[in-house]
Protein backbone atom coordinates (compact mmCIF):
# COMPACT_ATOMS: atom_id res chain seq x y z
CA UNK A 1 0.00 0.00 0.00
CA UNK A 2 1.36 3.57 -1.04
CA UNK A 3 1.40 6.32 1.49
CA UNK A 4 -0.63 9.15 1.26
CA UNK A 5 0.71 12.01 0.54
CA UNK A 6 0.44 14.03 3.80
CA UNK A 7 2.24 11.15 5.39
CA UNK A 8 5.02 11.16 3.06
CA UNK A 9 5.71 15.12 3.48
CA UNK A 10 5.74 14.53 7.07
CA UNK A 11 7.69 11.53 7.41
CA UNK A 12 9.67 13.63 5.18
CA UNK A 13 9.88 16.47 7.59
CA UNK A 14 10.58 13.72 10.93
CA UNK A 15 14.08 12.27 8.81
CA UNK A 16 15.24 15.80 8.27
CA UNK A 17 14.57 17.10 11.83
CA UNK A 18 16.15 14.02 13.06
CA UNK A 19 19.28 14.10 11.02
CA UNK A 20 19.66 17.90 12.02
CA UNK A 21 19.86 16.96 15.52
CA UNK A 22 22.28 14.16 14.62
CA UNK A 23 24.12 16.50 13.09
CA UNK A 24 23.99 18.78 15.98
CA UNK A 25 24.90 16.23 18.44
CA UNK A 26 28.01 14.98 16.19
CA UNK A 27 29.44 18.66 16.36
CA UNK A 28 29.22 19.12 19.97
CA UNK A 29 31.08 15.62 20.34
CA UNK A 30 33.54 17.09 18.02
CA UNK A 31 33.85 20.47 19.83
CA UNK A 32 34.12 18.71 23.18
CA UNK A 33 37.11 16.89 21.97
CA UNK A 34 38.96 19.56 20.77
CA UNK A 35 38.09 21.76 23.98
CA UNK A 36 38.28 18.79 26.54
CA UNK A 37 42.76 19.40 26.29
CA UNK A 38 42.96 23.14 26.93
CA UNK A 39 39.75 22.69 30.00
CA UNK A 40 41.94 19.64 31.07
CA UNK A 41 44.97 21.62 30.97
CA UNK A 42 43.28 24.85 33.04
CA UNK A 43 42.02 21.72 35.64
CA UNK A 44 45.43 20.98 36.21
CA UNK A 45 46.76 24.32 36.21
CA UNK A 46 44.13 25.53 38.96
CA UNK A 47 43.88 22.64 40.80
CA UNK A 48 47.84 21.39 40.71
CA UNK A 49 46.54 17.99 39.49
CA UNK A 50 48.93 15.23 37.93
CA UNK A 51 52.07 17.37 39.47
CA UNK A 52 51.17 20.73 37.32
CA UNK A 53 52.71 23.24 39.04
CA UNK A 54 51.15 26.65 39.49
CA UNK A 55 51.76 30.43 38.49
CA UNK A 56 52.22 33.28 40.89
CA UNK A 57 53.37 37.10 39.96
CA UNK A 58 55.40 37.47 43.03
CA UNK A 59 56.67 35.87 46.03
CA UNK A 60 55.21 35.64 50.06
CA UNK A 61 56.59 38.67 51.96
CA UNK A 62 57.89 35.88 54.60
CA UNK A 63 59.40 32.50 54.36
CA UNK A 64 59.16 29.90 57.08
CA UNK A 65 61.98 28.17 58.77
CA UNK A 66 61.15 24.90 56.99
CA UNK A 67 63.19 24.05 54.53
CA UNK A 68 62.38 21.59 51.45
CA UNK A 69 65.21 20.84 48.85
CA UNK A 70 64.02 20.95 45.31
CA UNK A 71 65.65 18.84 42.34
CA UNK A 72 65.95 19.54 39.50
CA UNK A 73 65.42 16.81 36.14
CA UNK A 74 65.84 17.51 32.25
CA UNK A 75 64.80 14.58 29.78
CA UNK A 76 65.08 15.07 25.55
CA UNK A 77 62.47 13.59 23.66
CA UNK A 78 63.95 11.24 21.15
CA UNK A 79 62.12 13.89 18.41
CA UNK A 80 64.75 16.09 18.88
CA UNK A 81 68.79 16.20 18.96
CA UNK A 82 68.96 18.68 21.51
CA UNK A 83 71.63 18.76 24.83
CA UNK A 84 69.15 20.01 28.03
CA UNK A 85 70.09 20.24 31.75
CA UNK A 86 69.70 22.23 34.59
CA UNK A 87 72.93 24.30 36.41
CA UNK A 88 72.40 22.80 39.18
CA UNK A 89 70.82 19.00 40.37
CA UNK A 90 69.60 20.37 43.59
CA UNK A 91 69.22 23.59 46.11
CA UNK A 92 67.61 23.43 49.94
CA UNK A 93 65.24 26.33 50.07
CA UNK A 94 62.96 27.66 52.46
CA UNK A 95 59.34 27.29 52.16
CA UNK A 96 58.07 31.18 50.97
CA UNK A 97 61.41 32.00 49.27
CA UNK A 98 61.81 32.82 45.73
CA UNK A 99 64.83 30.70 44.03
CA UNK A 100 65.84 31.16 40.68
CA UNK A 101 67.83 28.60 38.65
CA UNK A 102 68.49 27.84 34.92
CA UNK A 103 68.55 25.60 31.92
CA UNK A 104 70.49 25.39 29.06
CA UNK A 105 69.70 23.34 26.17
CA UNK A 106 71.61 23.27 23.12
CA UNK A 107 70.93 22.44 19.29
CA UNK A 108 73.21 19.65 18.25
CA UNK A 109 71.41 19.46 14.99
CA UNK A 110 72.63 20.68 11.75
CA UNK A 111 69.25 23.00 11.06
CA UNK A 112 67.17 24.95 13.02
CA UNK A 113 65.15 23.43 15.29
CA UNK A 114 61.67 24.82 17.39
CA UNK A 115 61.42 23.10 20.34
CA UNK A 116 59.05 23.16 23.36
CA UNK A 117 58.67 21.85 26.91
CA UNK A 118 56.48 20.17 29.35
CA UNK A 119 57.29 20.00 32.85
CA UNK A 120 55.51 18.77 36.35
CA UNK A 121 56.96 18.27 39.60
CA UNK A 122 56.49 15.18 41.97
CA UNK A 123 55.27 14.08 44.11
CA UNK A 124 52.07 14.66 42.91
CA UNK A 125 50.38 16.04 45.37
CA UNK A 126 53.02 19.02 46.16
CA UNK A 127 51.77 20.46 42.32
CA UNK A 128 50.25 22.98 43.85
CA UNK A 129 52.13 24.25 46.70
CA UNK A 130 54.93 24.69 43.95
CA UNK A 131 54.84 28.12 42.34
CA UNK A 132 57.03 29.13 39.37
CA UNK A 133 56.69 33.32 38.91
CA UNK A 134 58.62 32.74 35.40
CA UNK A 135 59.33 29.52 33.30
CA UNK A 136 59.84 28.31 30.20
CA UNK A 137 57.92 26.21 29.53
CA UNK A 138 55.39 25.96 26.43
CA UNK A 139 57.46 28.59 25.06
CA UNK A 140 58.37 27.32 21.93
CA UNK A 141 62.25 27.94 21.52
CA UNK A 142 64.10 28.41 17.94
CA UNK A 143 67.62 27.05 18.23
CA UNK A 144 69.86 27.95 15.29
CA UNK A 145 72.58 24.54 14.47
CA UNK A 146 75.14 24.97 17.67
CA UNK A 147 73.26 27.81 19.28
CA UNK A 148 72.67 27.34 23.14
CA UNK A 149 70.01 29.50 25.23
CA UNK A 150 69.51 29.57 29.28
CA UNK A 151 66.20 29.65 30.62
CA UNK A 152 65.76 30.73 34.34
CA UNK A 153 63.04 29.31 36.48
CA UNK A 154 62.08 31.72 39.31
CA UNK A 155 60.07 29.57 41.80
CA UNK A 156 59.13 29.62 45.49
CA UNK A 157 57.24 26.71 47.68
CA UNK A 158 53.92 28.10 48.97
CA UNK A 159 53.90 28.58 52.83
CA UNK A 160 50.64 26.75 53.27
CA UNK A 161 52.09 23.65 52.71
CA UNK A 162 53.18 23.71 56.23
CA UNK A 163 49.66 24.02 56.83
CA UNK A 164 49.02 20.60 55.15
CA UNK A 165 48.86 17.65 57.27
CA UNK A 166 49.23 15.13 53.88
CA UNK A 167 52.38 17.12 53.48
CA UNK A 168 54.45 17.11 56.47
CA UNK A 169 56.11 14.06 55.20
CA UNK A 170 57.08 15.74 51.92
CA UNK A 171 60.89 16.74 52.64
CA UNK A 172 62.02 16.66 48.29
CA UNK A 173 60.40 17.79 45.65
CA UNK A 174 61.72 17.52 42.29
CA UNK A 175 61.00 19.38 39.39
CA UNK A 176 60.90 17.56 35.78
CA UNK A 177 60.87 19.08 32.18
CA UNK A 178 61.16 17.57 29.09
CA UNK A 179 62.19 19.15 25.42
CA UNK A 180 60.07 18.07 22.70
CA UNK A 181 60.25 18.96 18.89
CA UNK A 182 57.37 21.38 18.05
CA UNK A 183 54.83 19.88 15.79
CA UNK A 184 54.78 23.43 13.60
CA UNK A 185 58.62 23.52 12.25
CA UNK A 186 57.56 26.10 9.40
CA UNK A 187 59.49 29.06 11.36
CA UNK A 188 62.75 27.20 11.70
CA UNK A 189 62.93 27.23 7.95
CA UNK A 190 65.67 29.07 5.98
CA UNK A 191 64.55 32.37 4.49
CA UNK A 192 66.32 32.77 0.89
CA UNK A 193 69.22 35.01 0.89
CA UNK A 194 69.18 35.85 5.01
CA UNK A 195 71.48 34.03 7.40
CA UNK A 196 71.67 34.02 10.97
CA UNK A 197 74.72 33.70 13.49
CA UNK A 198 74.38 31.12 16.19
CA UNK A 199 75.20 32.59 19.18
CA UNK A 200 73.92 32.35 23.44
CA UNK A 201 70.65 33.60 23.99
CA UNK A 202 69.35 34.75 27.30
CA UNK A 203 65.58 32.90 28.46
CA UNK A 204 64.55 35.96 30.49
CA UNK A 205 65.30 38.91 27.89
CA UNK A 206 65.01 36.84 24.65
CA UNK A 207 61.93 36.07 22.57
CA UNK A 208 60.23 32.90 21.20
CA UNK A 209 60.15 32.49 17.67
CA UNK A 210 57.03 34.44 17.13
CA UNK A 211 58.54 37.11 18.61
CA UNK A 212 56.70 37.58 21.55
CA UNK A 213 58.56 38.99 24.25
CA UNK A 214 58.69 36.05 27.15
CA UNK A 215 59.25 38.69 29.89
CA UNK A 216 61.77 39.20 32.21
CA UNK A 217 63.51 38.07 35.57
CA UNK A 218 66.40 38.76 37.83
CA UNK A 219 68.46 35.50 36.55
CA UNK A 220 71.80 34.43 38.28
CA UNK A 221 74.98 36.55 38.05
CA UNK A 222 77.67 35.24 35.51
CA UNK A 223 79.89 33.48 37.56
CA UNK A 224 77.54 33.22 40.48
CA UNK A 225 76.98 29.66 42.51
CA UNK A 226 73.77 28.55 40.93
CA UNK A 227 70.54 28.74 42.56
CA UNK A 228 70.02 32.69 43.35
CA UNK A 229 67.74 34.09 46.32
CA UNK A 230 66.03 36.83 45.89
Amino acid sequence: MTPEPNNQAELGRRNTRMALKLGVVVAGMVGLSFASVPLYDLFCRVTGFGGTTMVAQRAPDKALERVVTVRFNADVNNSINWEFKPDTHAVDVRVGEAMTIAYRAKNLEDRAVIGTATYNVTPEKAGQYFNKIQCFCFTEQKLEPGQSIDMPVNFYVDPAMADDPEMADVKTITLSYTFFRAADQSAALPTPGKGAAAGPLDGADGKDYQGNAQGSVDKPAPGAAPGSRL
